[in-house]
C-alpha cells in the first residue's frame, strides 16, 4: 500500500491491551523505542492484530507539541 505520510516506523507488537471499544497497540521499533497507539477494538479484530506480528505505524501529524 502506497502511502503519502512519510513517518513510517515498522516494527513488531509486543503487548495490546484491549478495551470496550478502543485497545492500546504497543509496537517495538528497535532500539529499546515504542510506540503505541490508540485504535477501535474492531480495528484490532478486523486487522487480524495479535503479539508478535510485524506493522508499520503511520504517523501523520500537523501538529508536534512538546513540554518540558
Amino acid at each position: 500500500m502506497e502511502l503519502s505520510a512519510r513517518n513510517q516506523l515498522t516494527g513488531r507488537i509486543t503487548a495490546i491491551r484491549l478495551g470496550a471499544v478502543m485497545a492500546e497497540v504497543v509496537v517495538d521499533i528497535g532500539g529499546g523505542l515504542t510506540v503505541v497507539a490508540a485504535i477501535t477494538r474492531a480495528s484490532v479484530e478486523a486487522l487480524g492484530l495479535k503479539e508478535g506480528v510485524e506493522v508499520r505505524a503511520v504517523i501523520k501529524a500537523t501538529d508536534v507539541l512538546i513540554a518540558t
